[in-house]
């Protein structure tokens, strides 16, 4: 099993995560990003220690070390982007994970988080370590006071200042207690936007809610944005990599839709160009941006693969449902500054968020997860496949299957022992029913590979609970029951000194 899940390496704070998993670390970045490592972290409890911690290894094996402090990741990122002497960066978050969580996120030199086969190389180092460097070649450490600002002024330089301006909106901004809450306060003013900044202080041992910005856990910015008459609400999660909105009646909007919104508007602006988004994107933003004369590419599931494959294919935009939003313009990470405030000049420009949702299609998603052991995920993908030898198929990232009104996508989870089953069309009805139809044809393959494959017990659960999200741009924001992401649940790490 591999320490780096989907984003990093995470765990709880003292059990998994401890002073010696960081120590080792830092060493084993050293040797595959390099001598000179920027540093930052978000505000746990725990992200002093484990950063220290982690500098202290990366001395130790003769790296410096640049301590940005408190920054949101996208602020970290872009400070080793436009470096051309900071060989990579690390990131002390569990981002959306709660508070008792934390985590190591890694940077490749070009400011994008590392692929998995440099994540493989630092696990490789860990688990076999690195030899200490005599006393004077000890790494240095430097103290950075101006990473934030910087990251800033860089998003304003990559939206029309004057347009947002002079439109005189007022959001509701909650910053979650995280990293944000020194750098997004700081961006609306700079904007001209009034802002009432909700839990604006940075305390992650006691925040106001949960990190992840789900609409479950955005009740009170969905009440002040109705009783302050905002235009729009922004929400961010932990380490602000992530951004979501809220309409001016208080309406959560749906991550898809906001790719889709936006989508629309960069390709209208730019007169067209490619949006990447993963296969587990709805097809709304395929269809809105096909509108304007923009191509939809889907890649696997991922933040890393999405920005790689926009670099690749020069796209001018990409994310992923959950809010996580990226701008070649800016750089190719997930950044919810850059996020908020292209909304913000798409508003100011073309309208108010709820107009914009209420002009896009219709689809209807359902998303379950299945519980399935690891060593059959490969054999059930094989099996599945062949039982459909006819149908549209597309093996992107497990098995999408392709429909005239929609798609069904079956794709086995990175981090845990289960698929996910998601369902998509522009009818309800066939959506439950495709749902229904797949669900009960993986359960019958799994069981039939445990009677065949004697691999002691095994068992299967499947989640028949209320998981039903409706993507309707009349209702932005309606989601009935529990929507299953790939980020639903926390990485543990795997210890393996």
């Amino acid at each position: 099993m591999r320490m780096f899940g989907t984003n990093g390496v995470r765990g709880i704070a003292n059990e998994d995560m401890d002073c010696g998993l960081a120590l080792a670390m830092g060493k084993a970045v050293r040797m595959v990003l390099g001598t000179r490592i920027a540093v930052a972290c978000d505000p746990r409890t725990s992200s002093p220690m484990l950063k220290n911690a982690l500098c202290a290894g990366l001395m130790s094996v003769g790296a410096d070390v640049l301590d940005l402090g408190m920054v949101p990741t996208p602020a970290l990122q872009h400070y080793v982007k436009v470096r051309d002497d900071v060989t990579g960066g690390v990131m002390i978050t569990a981002s959306h994970n709660p508070p008792e969580f934390n985590g190591i996120k890694c940077v490749a030199g070009d400011g994008t988080e590392c692929t998995k086969e440099q994540e493989d190389s630092i696990e490789s180092f860990y688990h076999n370590g690195a030899d200490d460097v005599a006393w004077h070649d000890i790494g240095e450490l430097v103290t950075v006071s101006d990473a934030a600002e910087e990251y800033v002024a860089s998003i304003l330089s990559n939206v029309d200042v004057d347009a947002i301006r002079d439109a005189g909106l007022k959001v509701v901004l909650d910053c979650a207690n995280g990293c944000s809450c020194h750098t997004s306060p700081a961006l609306m003013e700079k904007l001209g936007v009034t802002a009432i900044v909700l839990n604006g202080e940075p305390d992650m041992r006691d925040p106001a809610h949960l990190s992840e910005p789900t609409e479950d856990n955005l009740s009170e910015l969905l009440e002040e944005v109705r009783s302050n008459g905002a235009d729009l609400g922004i929400a961010h999660d932990g380490d602000a990599d992530r951004c979501v909105f809220v309409t001016s009646e208080g309406k959560y909007v749906p991550g898809d839709l906001a790719l889709a919104i936006l989508g629309r508007y960069l390709m209208e602006r730019g007169g067209g160009g490619k949006v990447v988004v993963t296969v587990a994107t709805s097809r709304v933003v395929e269809d809105t941006v096909k509108t304007v004369g923009g191509e939809t590419v889907y890649t696997a599931v991922g933040s890393p693969i999405v920005a790689r494959r926009m670099a690749s294919d020069d796209a001018v935009f990409g994310g992923e449902e959950n809010g996580g939003l990226i701008f070649a313009s800016h750089q190719f990470c997930r950044d919810g500054g850059m996020g908020a405030a292209m909304m913000l000049e798409c508003i100011a420009r073309t309208g108010g968020l709820k107009d914009l949702a209420s002009t896009l299609p219709t689809f209807h998603t359902i998303k379950k997860a299945v519980r399935c052991p690891d060593h059959l995920k490969d054999r059930i993908t094989e099996e599945i496949a062949s039982n459909h030898p006819t149908d549209r198929m597309d093996q992107t990232d497990g098995l999408k299957f392709l429909f005239d009104d929609g798609w069904v996508l079956l794709r086995p989870s990175g981090t845990e022992p289960k698929y996910r089953i998601y369902s998509e069309s522009d009818s309800l009805e066939m959506a439950e029913m495709r749902s229904t139809e797949f669900a009960e044809e993986f359960e019958r393959t799994l069981r039939g590979l445990e009677r065949s494959v004697p691999l002691g017990e095994l068992s299967l659960q499947l989640h028949h609970g209320p998981d039903l999200r409706r993507i309707d741009p009349a209702h932005a924001g309606h989601v009935y029951g529990h929507v299953v992401s790939e980020d639903d649940r926390p990485e543990h790490v795997l210890k393996g000194r």
